[in-house]
């Protein structure tokens, strides 16, 4: 560290010799705090100016400005609550203790004993007699208007983000506050928390590119989780009848506003319900984040109305589709058919694709994007929802919802297919993709089907995208925003 070319780093590496030689510790074990920052303006916000508590508090932070003036120096401690003044006068330290004080970067943590007061203008402040260095700060602080606009810089180092941006620490409160609301939401619903692998032997629940490693012990290739469903819904064969995670999941896919390869997900599974039900529980769920976490369910999302309180609409994903091409989309046209409408409308399709997978890819680039509103997007083709249970009306197609808000998908959603001889035939049309070049596509799991093969009952399941909601409740425009330490490129 001592060869490092920044001359402020320097400086302030000689300032930890120059503490140790006097036989000051700059890096101590521990300080007994008292008070935050915040309890001491809810206690005290309001007092007349110059007034005395005679209260002695003890608070700790890091030193985020300083101004000297004479034999008084202002500044203030910045804690994980807000931000307090300290009023420190030279008389009520020594003068070594006070020339130590003036010495002090701002970064430094620091713990600071001595009463409430307020100042002449009416500020509450912290008036020390004793000062204790809990942490020198070697390398200095941002500028505050300049070294955060970069956004790589924000991502990349989140904890300098926190420091000198309040906006990032409010978009970690919003997600902490909305997860919490999620969880007891479910539990106060007899929903039980569980946790599945996230190494998995056979990647599954959901069509994505898995990350796969290598256990040494047992030589075999396992796979980091696309989706917890098929171990969720081994626990409703088990007779667990409603069940949660929340958790990670890893897909090896691109990276954007709306993508990360390591992503937060609820997953949801309830006995005898279907996917009527789960419209319903993700409505009243969604209304109960938004409260508990806006105060609100009137909600503005990047300068539009976004309402959060439900019901939602409904919509049929081939008539959205149909409507976004001009004409009458249909289930039993050639692919051929579906293709030349895709690419008159600049929709590229594969040419192994059938039916089915071309209306759903006209949805996804015609419709979906321009879905702000939250809408219930319903009713898949069966070739595209491997675990969904064929539609009560029409087994072309599958009782699978989308619900889309601001143009992402944020929450699918299923009447789960329990017949173990349709999920084995669907299982193996999807090793027939896999085999011809689908990388996405699900791979055959024999002990899933085992398990379905004992009895599973009707049963619905959702999927909701913490992440993403996360980015509506905070109003933010890129899922890395609501990440604390998004996947980035390495550094040059």
């Amino acid at each position: 560290m001592a060869d490092r070319g920044d001359e402020l780093e320097r400086q302030r590496l000689a300032k930890v010799d120059a503490l140790r030689d006097a036989g000051v510790d700059p890096y101590p074990l521990r300080f007994d705090r008292t008070h935050t920052a915040k309890q001491i303006h809810e206690n005290h916000d309001g007092l007349a100016p110059e007034s005395e508590t005679g209260e002695v508090v003890s608070v700790a932070g890091r030193l985020m400005l300083k101004r000297p003036q004479g034999q008084l120096t202002f500044a203030e401690l910045q804690d994980s609550s807000g931000r307090i003044q300290l009023f420190v006068q030279k008389e009520r330290l020594s003068e070594e203790a006070f020339e130590r004080f003036n010495n002090l970067d701002l970064g430094d943590w620091i713990g600071a004993r001595g009463e409430i007061v307020t100042t002449k203008r009416g500020e509450v402040s912290v008036r020390p007699v004793e000062v204790t260095l809990l942490a020198k700060a070697i390398r200095p602080l941002p500028e505050k208007w300049h070294g955060l606009k970069d956004v790589e810089l924000r991502y990349r180092q989140r904890y300098l983000d926190l420091l000198v941006n309040p906006d990032a620490t409010r978009i970690v409160e919003v997600r902490a506050k909305a997860i919490t609301s999620i969880r007891r939401f479910l539990i106060d619903r007899g929903f039980i928390e569980v946790e599945t692998p996230m190494l998995q032997p056979t990647p599954g629940g959901a069509l994505a590119k898995p990350f796969v490693t290598h256990m040494n012990a047992l030589d075999l290739d396992l796979y980091l989780r696309i989706a917890p469903e098929l171990y969720l819904k081994r626990l409703i064969i088990g007779g667990l009848e409603r069940v949660f995670e929340i958790n990670r999941n890893f897909r090896n896919e691109g990276i954007s506003v709306k993508y990360n390869p390591e992503f937060t997900m609820l997953e949801a599974y309830q006995a005898f319900a279907d996917y009527h039900d789960m419209m319903e529980l993700l409505e009243q769920m969604i209304s109960r984040a938004a409260l508990d976490t806006l105060g609100t369910t009137d909600h503005t999302y990047q300068g539009r109305p976004m309402p959060l309180g439900g019901p939602f609409p409904r919509r049929r994903l081939i008539d959205l589709a149909s409507d976004a091409v001009g004409e009458k989309l249909d289930l039993d046209m050639t692919s051929e058919q579906a293709r030349r409408i895709a690419e008159a409308h600049d929709v590229p399709c594969d040419p192994a694709w059938r039916t089915g997978k071309i209306v759903v890819e006209i949805y996804e680039k015609l419709v979906e994007p321009n879905l702000f509103e939250p809408a219930f997007v319903c009713d898949f083709p069966r070739e595209t929802s491997p675990l969904a249970r064929p539609h009560r009306d029409d087994p072309r197609f599958t009782e699978h919802f989308d619900l889309v808000i601001a143009g992402m998908e944020v929450g699918p959603a299923y009447s789960e297919l329990t017949d173990p001889v349709d999920q084995r035939e669907r299982f193996e049309s999807q090793a027939k993709a896999r085999k011809e070049g689908d990388e996405e596509a699900m791979v055959l799991d024999e002990d899933f089907l085992r398990a379905l093969e004992y009895g599973m009952p009707p049963t619905g399941g959702l999927g909701f995208g913490i992440d993403r909601f996360t980015m509506i409740l905070a109003d933010a425009p890129s899922i890395r925003e609501v990440i604390l330490f998004p996947l980035l490129r390495p550094e040059a």
